[in-house]
């Protein structure tokens, strides 16, 4: 069974103090609710909904083609926040140098320097040359494949992108690759580690593969939209020893949540972990939104049209189950 590891904050980039670490009283407890029995007090028409959901890629492609990657800022806490995303062996070599730098307290540049090891060549996520539809070259080659031979074992299909090395990451909604290429630094030196990375949104994809720190030997940037079961990954099932949902989940309508987590699951090895992070119930962001903006319980629209859920640990446990 696929292990799941959550912490539920909000985006603070590198400031790790979060809600989940704090104490509130029941006062401030009592405020927070009240504010957002306020702000959901006046919910989105029925109509309008279904146009936020079944157009929520063109609100995300339209937020990156307006703010590149200058919006979100590099998630270099998510190492420390989530060492299994290394390989064991690599785990060990970041601990060792974490507590070298809490001993010796030397500049952090060179504590965590990398000389940068050559990764062996394999077939590669194809350079996206973007067809008619919005599918890249790179889906496409994956499109044909009937489902049986999708749910084939790793060593039971033919080669595909990542296939030699032994230990793959899959980071769900990659955005414009603040997760990613902060992973992909660290794997510099773990050439049997590959990561792959999706989103929806199109623009975002080739943010990614623009950005000069894309390997393409070592990673694989790919639209797809994880509430699309019917098209497969390019990548069999049990491939992956980690799945990564960083304030993603949220985006995703509550009634198509445990959809999801059921199908990424499935991508995993036995063994392998779903390591999510995403924003708590009563977290300022929730707390600011005006009457008008939510759409059901806990979840609400931004007025660029992209969306929210705010979870509580609970929740969580439940879709695990």
């Amino acid at each position: 069974m696929p292990r799941l590891g959550t912490v539920c904050t909000p985006d603070l980039g590198s400031n790790l103090q979060s809600r989940d670490h704090m104490q509130w009283s029941e006062e401030e407890e009592a405020a927070a609710r009240k504010k957002v029995e306020e702000n959901s007090a006046v919910r989105v028409l029925q109509e309008e909904q279904v146009k936020y959901e079944s157009e929520a890629n063109k609100y995300w492609d339209t937020f990156y083609k307006i703010h590149k990657n200058k919006f979100f800022k590099d998630r270099n806490w998510l190492l420390r926040e989530f060492p299994e995303i290394l390989p064991v062996a690599q785990q060990t070599e970041e601990k060792t140098k974490e507590l070298s730098w809490d001993h010796v307290k030397t500049d952090a540049a060179n504590c965590f320097s990398r000389k940068h090891c050559p990764v062996p060549e394999e077939r590669n996520c194809k350079e996206s040359s973007t067809l008619s539809d919005g599918q890249s070259e790179a889906e496409s080659d994956f499109s044909n494949l009937s489902p049986e031979a999708h749910r084939k074992g790793p060593l039971e299909t033919e080669s595909f992108p990542g296939s030699r090395a032994t230990f793959r990451i899959l980071e769900v909604g990659c955005g414009a690759g603040n997760s990613v290429f902060p992973i992909l630094n660290t794997l510099q030196n773990a050439p049997e580690s590959f990561l792959y990375c999706c989103d929806f949104a199109s623009g975002a994809v080739e943010l990614v593969k623009s950005h000069p720190s894309y390997r393409a030997a070592q990673c694989c940037a790919f639209v797809r939209d994880v509430c699309d079961d019917r098209v497969p990954y390019p990548f069999p099932d049990g491939a992956l020893d980690v799945v990564l949902l960083v304030f993603v989940l949220s985006s995703v309508h509550p009634d198509r949540m445990q959809g999801v987590v059921n199908q990424l699951s499935k991508l995993l090895k036995p063994g392998g972990m779903l390591l999510f992070r995403d924003y708590g119930r009563y977290d300022k962001t929730q707390l600011r939104f005006k009457k008008g903006h939510c759409l059901s319980e806990n979840f609400y629209v931004r007025g660029d049209g992209t969306r929210a859920y705010f979870f509580t640990k609970g929740l969580l446990i439940h879709k695990r189950k």
